[in-house]
């Protein structure tokens, strides 16, 4: 049967816009803490003011004072209520197995102490205010090089971690032509999403329903199942739309089953919106890092070693620690190469990913050495990296499937204006501003998991696909219904796209920029199986169509069309009595997974893999300009411009962008994002103190879009790029500073204060 009409052919691939995005805008999307059926009280966290030591007691009689107060939850009314669940990254369901009211331990600052519920929210919030909490204090360490912070190896952290060893980078690093070491840091940042960490629990009977967002509802439902010793299928999880996560909401909160188990108890439901400085500490964060890298080349610019070796944060209690030498060993050519990474344990709460998790810190520090290199040899920081191009990984020899890196230098360069960049000793003034130019690169290991998706014809030609999946903004809701308008010729505006609900079919994680490529994928499946019952349906004996060709024919608007003109209902056609309608389920394992990748997604499980004999990476390249003011040191770019290159693109509008708003927010990790450490506690929790980008931060940004068929990356050949805008923005700005001015800053982010100094 022909998928597609003249009017819907070739969809994928067509800009268009979003679907739910009037109802956004509108204020019609319903979030986690808008669900307002039945009695609900609310509850408010207190959450621990020392960062180690023990609980000595509680004074509650302010807080049982007052009024609409329906209950206090501590370790003594909870103890061992809850279960220990590993970490998500470990085989479990949570974002962090630290228990925080399973004793009078203290293990980090924020850890909640409390939960107090009211009839009110304001209730609940006084409440909390006034219940006093005395502790015993124990000494802390918050970061590295603090007394008590503790060293681990990622190989002896965690089986599947080995450092990689190749060549003698040593002996080649002493007979080098020109040699680079520094030490490149990054800092400790926080998500920020605009929709809070919130929670929704309500019991009816033994049955337990959840709203809560979160990027993987199938890890909420099973793990909040193990903490609570009752079955999964008795527990409902709903996401609906969520308010941005960007790599946090990540598996089940801490929070979750003390809301859940005040709810039982009290015999309401409750609901939870904690404060924006609790959002600090009871979700993850990036930690900070650090890189020592020494980079050596011959006379002609060829690498000949590198040795990076990175130390990150973790908590004392979680396995947690996010890996990314793999991306910078086998980004360029080197015939010697070592890496060793670094847990650096200390008390504070767990890390966790952060959009394009390894690559922002790791590249940072790889692609400042690669211009620093550039600089050492008098090279163009482009030349540099076209001499150590390769089309193979230099640690496994895998080929790369595509490697168009250097066509999106060559894209981006043109369209940036980089012939303006003057060489070396030399710099663009515009009165008593500095100006530079600087470049990155931006590359992103393809990720796509298995999924199972659910997609139903109705007689009166529209059409329905549902899958336990997520909206987190990115627009899968409009990708999902324009891949079913492509495939099976239904109109657009006729396709109703359900997610982020644990009762439809199971699809995974929304991360790794996975979404697109795993669900796409399935979707296929699901129309291709839909096509083909349909074709068998209409042509049977003792249908109108019977006899005909079944490859001939063309769903359209409803209706299947023959050749030669007549039409039929879907009814009529293939006896659709039924105003269910044909429903078909896909299920799709790609290749290089697990034998049990099926088991695993419908235990709630993470089950992503790159697969595949080749290297399948996203490319990007990242141009910034910027201008330090000579006297005061003041920073601004005014120019950003990237080019990427990641698979087929299926909807050009969001996926533009997407990337824009990726590369804003690598000036942000640059210029602005820090949390700023006091000992073990972060002292600016909120939207006033902790620095994001703004409209008057911003610039022109521009994000190119180039063509890179990939058809062994999957049988759409889509990459994912959700995360790959970010890439290398923090680098090429670094970059463009130190062409700038000539000093060069290894430490983010780059303030007023790091220029005044010279």
């Amino acid at each position: 049967m022909d998928r597609k009409t003249p009017a819907e052919r070739g969809l994928l691939g067509r800009p268009h816009v979003r679907i739910d995005g009037l109802a956004k805008v509108t204020g019609g999307i319903v979030y986690a803490s808008d669900t307002r059926e039945g009695v609900v009280a609310h509850a408010a966290l207190v959450t621990s003011t020392v960062a180690r030591g023990r609980i000595t007691g509680f004074d509650r009689s302010d807080t049982e004072a007052v009024p609409g107060l329906l209950g206090i939850f501590t370790h003594r009314e909870l103890a061992d209520a809850v279960a220990p669940v590993p970490h998500l990254m470990a085989g479990g369901y949570v974002n962090s197995s630290h228990r925080p009211l399973a004793s009078d331990r203290i293990a980090y600052a924020g850890q909640v102490v409390a939960l107090v519920v009211g009839r009110t929210q304001e209730a609940a919030a006084r409440a909390a205010a006034l219940l006093r909490v005395s502790y015993e204090s124990e000494p802390a360490a918050g970061t590295f090089d603090d007394p008590g912070a503790e060293v681990v190896r990622f190989a002896d952290l965690t089986s599947h971690h080995e450092d990689i060893a190749k060549g003698d980078p040593d002996s080649a690093w002493r007979t080098a032509a020109a040699r680079v070491a520094a030490r490149y840091e990054t800092p400790v940042q926080h998500h920020n999403p605009i929709e809070l960490f919130t929670t929704r629990c309500a019991w009816d009977g033994d049955r337990l329903t959840v709203h809560e967002p979160a990027r993987s509802i199938g890890a909420v439902q099973h793990g909040l199942a193990a903490q609570l010793g009752i079955a999964p299928d008795r527990i409902r999880v709903i996401s609906g739309p969520i308010g941005g996560h960007f790599g946090s909401k990540f598996g089940l909160s801490q929070h979750t089953a003390l809301v859940a188990l005040a709810a039982k108890r009290l015999g309401c439901a409750v609901s939870l919106v904690p404060t924006r400085r609790q959002c600090f500490t009871i979700a993850n964060y990036r930690p900070e890092s650090r890189h020592d890298i020494r980079l050596a080349a011959d006379r002609n610019g060829r690498f000949t070693a590198l040795v990076h070796e990175a130390d990150v944060i973790t908590s004392r209690f979680d396995p947690f620690a996010m890996e990314g030498t793999d991306v910078t060993a086998s980004l360029y050519a080197c015939p010697a190469v070592r890496t060793e990474e670094r847990a650096v344990r200390v008390d504070r709460n767990t890390p966790g990913p952060m959009r394009a998790p390894p690559e922002v810190p790791y590249l940072f520090a790889l692609e400042s050495a690669v211009d620093e290199m550039a600089w050492e040899l008098g090279l163009d920081p482009i030349a540099l990296r076209r001499r150590n191009d390769t089309a193979t990984d230099p640690i496994t020899g895998k080929p790369f499937s595509t490697r168009p890196l250097m066509a999106c230098f060559d894209a981006a360069a043109s369209a940036f204006g980089w012939e303006r960049r003057l060489p070396r000793g030399e710099r663009l003034r515009d009165g008593p501003w500095q100006i530079g130019l600087g470049c990155a690169s931006s590359v992103r290991p393809v990720k796509i998991a298995a999924a199972t998706m659910r997609l139903r014809l109705f007689p009166d030609g529209s059409a329905e696909v549902a899958a336990a999946h997520h909206e987190i903004g990115n627009g899968i809701t409009t990708l999902l219904a324009m891949g079913v308008a492509d495939r099976l010729g239904v109109p657009v505006e006729r396709v109703r796209v359900r997610l982020g609900d644990t009762a439809l079919p199971p699809a995974g994680i929304s991360g790794g920029s996975s979404t697109t490529t795993s669900l796409m994928t399935t979707l296929m499946l699901a129309c291709d199986h839909l096509r083909a019952h349909l074709a068998r349906a209409a042509t049977a004996p003792g249908r109108p169509l019977e006899g005909c060709d079944a490859g001939s024919l063309v769903l359209a608007d409803g209706a299947l069309a023959e050749p030669d003109g007549r039409r039929l209902s879907l009814g009529a056609a293939a006896g659709l009595e039924d105003p269910e309608g044909i429903e078909v389920v896909a299920e799709f394992v790609p290749p290089g997974s697990k034998p049990r990748a099926l088991e695993d997604l419908r235990s709630g499980h993470i089950g992503l893999t790159t697969g595949g004999d080749a290297l399948s990476w996203a490319f990007g390249a990242q141009f910034a300009e910027v201008h330090v003011h000579a006297e005061t040191g003041e920073i601004r770019v005014p120019r950003l411009t990237g080019a990427f290159a990641a698979g087929r693109i299926l909807n050009p509008l969001t996926a533009r962008s997407q990337l824009v708003g990726g590369m804003i927010w690598g000036l942000g990790s640059a210029l602005l994002e820090e949390t700023v450490l006091d000992g073990a506690t972060y002292r600016n929790p909120d939207l006033a103190e902790y620095l994001v980008p703004t409209s008057a931060d911003v610039g022109v940004v521009e994000a190119l879009l180039l063509p890179d068929p990939d058809p062994s990356v999957n049988p759409l050949g889509v990459k994912g790029l959700g995360e790959l805008g970010i890439i290398g923005v923090n680098a090429a700005i670094a970059n463009a500073v130190h062409h700038a001015t000539g000093h060069r800053i290894r430490r983010l982010p780059i303030r007023i204060e790091d220029l005044a100094q010279h």
